[in-house]
């Protein structure tokens, strides 16, 4: 087995982040490492660039993300962790397979449509063909497994139909059909000011999300703050359906207590939030404390962080080349 992932270096990692994707790729990390597998997992700069980012901002970004897998347990001694623009064989394989997808394939690509806005017009070209690339970025790796969110299941797909589509025409088997994995435990964090949006490092409110660089006082604080509701907490999880901010911070606690929402509601019940909020606080600092004091230590070194990340650039340009090759002499290039 081979997973490959990518996470693009804009702003800082937030908690829904550490919850959603990053522990489970440590826990990815330990489980392929025991059975022979390998991990790539990749800071997808290139990705970034679909939108403006300023020069200087990206370049401390992509430092200060390295800084927060490591902290969060990605290991560069066990997995594969580079910078995407680093192995140019993904721009390279990119641009070769724009030859086989198709316009109506991209046409359907949801994400282009949220991201886009009113504005598709005045979009960028990465914006719209950026799912090709994130093909390339699998399909140059051979991998077997990638892990995605509900909202990415469409461009794996999209990646699956690129690689049998380039099979079949130039009658090769050279693209292995990477198959989605949807982690069970990957929790769905929400914004603490509303619990029917993501939290999210581009909301312009930094109350909505803990940062896994905010202080002790300044993740209480936030706790603190977050919207709730004047009920108390009930035995029943699906009592919370209706309650999206109490459902969001149960479903925080029971995250990173790692136990189910029931089994968070059954020590909690009958209470509300001015007892759980303090003792929410007391569980998030002390996970995330560690995390913070590494990343400190990390950013504070940044010609290690560089040559972490271009040790593990060099393992995926020697992985990626003969598939890149391969390509070439299939399309007679």
């Amino acid at each position: 087995m081979r997973t490959v992932s990518g996470i693009q270096p804009t702003g800082n990692l937030h908690l829904g982040n550490y919850l959603g994707a990053i522990r489970n790729w440590v826990r990815m990390q330990d489980a392929m490492g025991a059975d022979g597998g390998e991990c790539f997992f990749f800071l997808a700069d290139l990705h970034a660039i679909s939108l403006y980012q300023e020069p200087a901002a990206l370049r401390r970004s992509i430092r200060e993300m390295a800084a927060a897998l490591i902290a969060a347990g990605v290991d560069p001694a066990r997995s594969t962790l580079f910078r995407q623009r680093d192995v140019g064989a993904h721009s390279e394989l990119a641009w070769l397979l724009n030859g086989v997808a198709r316009v109506g394939w991209l046409n359907r690509m949801t994400q282009f449509k949220d991201k886009s806005g009113k504005n598709r017009e005045g979009a960028s070209v990465a914006l719209y063909t950026y799912p090709v690339l994130q093909a390339a970025d699998v399909l140059l790796y051979q991998a077997t497994h990638v892990p995605v969110g509900e909202d990415q299941k469409q461009h794996l797909e999209l990646a699956r139909d690129i690689a049998t589509k380039f099979n079949t025409d130039y009658a090769t088997e050279l693209f292995t059909l990477p198959e989605p994995i949807i982690p069970p435990a990957a929790a769905r964090i929400m914004s603490l000011r509303d619990g029917s949006a993501k939290m999210s490092k581009s909301d312009p409110s930094d109350m909505s999300r803990i940062n896994l660089t905010d202080d002790p006082d300044l993740i209480a604080q936030k706790v603190k703050k977050a919207k709730t509701d004047p009920e108390p907490l009930p035995a029943d999880p699906a009592e919370l359906a209706a309650r999206p901010e109490a459902r969001n911070l149960v479903g925080i606690y029971a995250a990173l207590a790692d136990e189910s929402v029931g089994d968070t509601l059954a020590r909690f019940t009958g209470q509300g939030f001015g007892a759980f909020k303090p003792a929410l606080a007391e569980l998030m600092v002390e996970t995330l404390r560690p995390i913070g004091q590494r990343i400190a230590a990390l950013t504070a070194d940044p010609a290690e962080l560089d040559r972490l990340l271009a040790a593990g650039a060099e393992r995926a340009r020697a992985v990626a080349a003969p598939t890149l090759a391969s390509a070439y002499a299939a399309m007679g290039l």
